[in-house]
């Protein structure tokens, strides 16, 4: 009899628990740097616990152009960029799950790996590729995707 009458409270809570729908927000994210917030793409777009990095290259910040020292030193700039945005969000480079990197020039890759395996040990998926005319002539273009 007991049963009977918990049978009606159990299929409400049930249905009600299934029908309860996840909401997440797609959070386009503006730049921290000011001389940033104008560009036509966010930084950062979070969605549902993950961060979604635009690609970083080389650059300087503070001087807006690209460090010296070839493949090697825009290779740690790069991540280093990735890593300043990632702190920005409450998040790091041992969070990231997937790397997407552009090399101006396959052959940069030995170079580019090298600096890239110091910075990320626990091992993210990762695509690389060649491809001509990253902006401003870089030689590395690395976009990252982390949990938060």
């Amino acid at each position: 009899m007991k049963l009977k009458a918990l049978l009606p409270i159990v299929f409400v809570m049930l249905f009600s628990f299934g029908c309860i729908k996840s909401v997440h927000k797609v959070v386009f994210h503006p730049s921290h740097e000011l001389q940033k917030q104008e560009s036509p793409f966010s930084d950062v777009v979070e969605y549902n616990g993950l961060l979604f990095l635009s690609g970083q290259i080389g650059l300087d910040h503070g001087t807006r152009t690209l460090v010296e020292g070839g493949v090697e030193a825009e290779t740690k700039q790069s991540i280093e960029n990735i890593k300043a945005v990632l702190e920005h969000h409450q998040s790091s480079l041992d969070k990231v799950i997937k790397c997407t990197v552009i090399l101006g020039d396959i052959e940069y890759f030995a170079a580019f790996n090298a600096v890239y395996k110091t910075y990320f040990p626990n091992k993210p998926a990762r695509t690389t590729f060649a491809a001509s005319g990253l902006a401003l002539k870089a030689r590395v273009e690395i976009e990252v995707v982390a949990a938060k």
